[in-house]
């Protein structure tokens, strides 16, 4: 066999095994590990079969609440019970439908530059633009479109009462502010 074709074969076994091994925790635009937005609903449970799946659909009633969902809810535990993910399909009791949003409640998801859900502000700033802050009731929402995702930082951590109906600017958001929430859309 020719020195090309044995080069050429190992670059080609090189991206089968690179393929093979895609990481299950990587958060990039569009994509978690292997979920991407045209998983079907009905993938969740091979793509989670290690793990517990439970599904709130959108007329499950909050029991706590007393109120009905707005949205389907595939909630992902581990096999210890704790949350990991809480996946919301874009169309109602649909199993064939695709994946409108993934919120993170383990920190071993990340994106290529490390952020997760232990990042500050100031690690979010320095390896993402921030395109918006918008503030709601209880948090400052950073939106990344590179990465098609929402950060939410707690008002507390910037010195702001809860509920209070003032605005918040990038410039007010302190380097060592934790990160709430973290959503993928």
């Amino acid at each position: 066999m020719s020195v090309l074709k044995k080069t050429c074969l190992a670059l080609i076994l090189l991206m089968f095994l690179q393929c093979s091994k895609e990481n299950p925790y990587l958060i990039e635009k569009g994509k978690v590990g292997i979920l991407t937005t045209n998983t079907a609903v009905h993938e969740l449970t091979s793509i989670f079969s290690n793990d517990s799946i439970v599904s709130l659909t959108a007329n499950t009633e909050d029991k706590e609440k007393s109120l009905k969902r707005s949205n389907d809810e595939y909630l992902i535990f581990n096999k210890n019970g704790k949350k990991l993910l809480e996946i919301v399909p874009t169309t109602h009791n649909d199993s064939l439908s695709g994946i409108k949003s993934i919120q993170f409640f383990d920190a071993k998801y990340k994106t290529k530059s490390g952020i997760s859900l232990q990042s500050t502000f100031k690690e979010i700033n320095e390896n993402y633009i921030v395109n918006k802050v918008e503030t709601t009731l209880t948090s400052a929402m950073l939106y990344i479109d590179e990465l098609n995702a929402t950060i939410a930082i707690d008002k507390e951590d910037l010195g702001i009462a809860k509920f209070s109906r003032e605005e918040i600017s990038i410039n007010q958001i302190p380097d060592l502010a934790k990160v709430k929430y973290f959503t993928i859309w």
